[in-house]
């Protein structure tokens, strides 16, 4: 099976919504996605995924299932730096993070004091286990570190979501730390990532990405990606992103 999942367009967080820009990519993604047979679509109850979605499921007809557990990832952390809190867990400085070997091992990340503290392991398993039950709605068994292929098929599911729980749903499915996938990657505005699933013994599956942050349908029209997924290349790039 595969899981196409859609990173809300650029958004305006003031109103959890999207910015003029953000309807235009929401336009375009939905020319790219309709012709995809999906089975089934799913979306955080957030705004802008829902804004995002309604577009795509609009030109084919479809509704979606709301699913709390789509949200963006929520998991209020401490500053390492002592000054306040953090709205999401990959908002840490590579300065900071990198200097904990925790961090880069997918059974030890949660054990760091700052996560330790949050309890965020118990979002993380929450979120998760929602997905194997999905899953497992569709045929897929977590057995381990893999899925049992108890009624494996070809059907195609879609996620309208966010980058945090994105990240969350892949660490999850490829045994990877998230820190690395927050810090590592970057799913700009409307982009797009798929997984598939590969059953190369009969009754077990792997699920591998074939597509990570693609946002070809922006190029496509013409329209470039936005940067507010990123931050500044260049720390004195004055009207780039910066912390």
């Amino acid at each position: 099976m595969k899981i196409i999942i859609v990173r809300h367009a650029d958004p305006d967080y003031s109103i959890d919504s999207l910015t003029e820009k953000g309807f235009i990519e929401a336009q375009f993604l939905a020319e790219r996605l309709k012709d995809i047979k999906a089975k089934e679509y799913f979306v955080s109850p957030m705004g802008r995924a829902r804004d995002t979605a309604s577009f795509t499921l609009e030109r084919v007809g479809r509704e979606a299932v709301v699913c709390d557990w789509l949200r963006e990832f929520s998991a209020p952390i401490k500053r390492p730096d002592g000054k306040g809190e953090l709205r999401g867990t990959w908002d840490w400085l590579p300065n900071d993070w990198t200097q904990d070997e925790r961090f880069f091992r997918y059974d030890k990340w949660q054990e760091n004091d700052i996560m330790a503290e949050a309890n965020v392991k118990k979002e993380y398993d929450w979120v998760v286990s929602e997905l194997d039950s999905l899953l497992l709605a569709f045929g897929y068994k977590r057995e381990g570190k893999l899925y049992r292929a108890e009624k494996p098929n070809n059907d195609t599911i879609v996620f309208f979501c966010h980058f945090g729980v994105e990240c969350v749903l892949l660490s999850h499915l490829l045994n990877i730390s998230p820190m690395q996938l927050w810090h590592g990657f970057c799913a700009a505005p409307s982009s797009v990532t798929v997984v598939a699933s590969e059953e190369r013994r009969e009754g077990f599956a792997y699920f591998r990405t074939l597509t990570f942050g693609d946002t070809s349908h922006l190029y496509a029209k013409g329209e470039s990606p936005a940067f507010s997924a990123r931050f500044c290349e260049c720390y004195k790039n004055e009207d780039e992103r910066h912390d």
